[in-house]
């Protein structure tokens, strides 16, 4: 089994390499973010996640965004970090999911407050202000309570509440399924978003450019897998329209929370076998 700083350096960098609709990639970068930014945020947190199981979850949390701001200029990662620190809490030696949810469990007012330091600090796009428990004041409810009162409208809060049931039952099959079909791994992580988005608006998306914005992505998302996703000359070709919709006025479209879910479907198919390092790429 893969060290757990490994796996999360390159379940990361497996996310921001391949070629996926609308994001960050080996062959794009945007303005305000680079790919190799991507690619050292990878590497600044792999130390701090491998060392998770030893401290509470919200320390890893702020500790991993403290890292990340050092070879970064903008919020690379809060996401994939919030998604990485409960699971990589769990020991490599015992079952991930049953043991996760224990980990959620016991989350509590202390390490709310650490994620709520390390959302200041990553101040990421779009964020705005609630009636309760925001994220600018401290919290006085555990991390996984005031995850419960963002779970409608985010999917990386959904995952605290549902004990990573769009990871495991959604995302990681989705991997699983393009792999056995015979496809590359990038292939594979493509097809992954695709099923992703076409269930779930994306949270990023929703919240920079409102419900009707992120109900057509998924719709878009849903005709390319309706159209046999990468599979068909078709396929491609919508894929090529679709990523530049996404990419237009700014990359404002840009499904980031799905990109973020994408990395923790990865690390998972590292830590439970289902990916091998030694997987053609392309």
């Amino acid at each position: 089994m893969l060290l757990v700083g490994l796996s999360v350096q390159l379940a990361c960098v497996w996310e921001a390499t391949a070629r996926k609709p609308g994001n960050v990639h080996r062959y794009r970068d945007f303005e305000d973010a680079s790919y190799l930014e991507f690619v050292l945020s990878a590497a600044a947190i792999a130390p701090v996640l491998d060392g998770a199981v030893e401290r509470p979850v919200g320390q890893t949390i702020l500790e991993g965004v403290r890292a990340t701001r050092q070879v970064a200029r903008t919020n690379t990662n809060l996401g994939i970090v919030l998604l990485l620190s409960p699971l990589a809490t769990v020991p490599s030696n015992e079952p991930l999911r049953d043991r996760l949810l224990g980990v959620l469990e016991r989350l509590d007012v202390e390490d709310a407050c650490a994620a709520y330091e390390a959302i200041r600090l990553a101040n990421p796009g779009g964020l705005g202000r609630v009636s309760e428990q925001d994220v600018h004041d401290e919290p006085t409810q555990g991390l996984r309570e005031v995850m419960a009162l963002a779970a409608d409208r985010d999917l990386i809060a959904r995952q605290y509440i549902n004990g990573f049931e769009q990871v495991f039952d959604e995302g990681v099959p989705a991997l699983r399924h393009a792999l056995d079909q015979g496809a590359s791994l990038e292939k594979s992580i493509i097809a992954c978003q695709l099923n992703l988005m076409a269930r779930h608006a994306d949270s990023l998306i929703l919240r920079k450019c409102g419900p009707q914005e992120a109900q057509e992505a998924s719709r878009r998302a849903q005709q390319l897998l309706d159209a046999g996703g990468q599979t068909s000359r078709d396929g491609w070709q919508m894929l090529a329209s679709f990523d530049a919709w996404l990419c237009e006025a700014g990359h404002t479209r840009n499904p980031g929370t799905t990109a973020d879910l994408i990395a923790a479907c990865l690390f998972v198919g590292l830590r439970e076998g289902v990916l091998s390092p030694l997987h053609p790429f392309q």
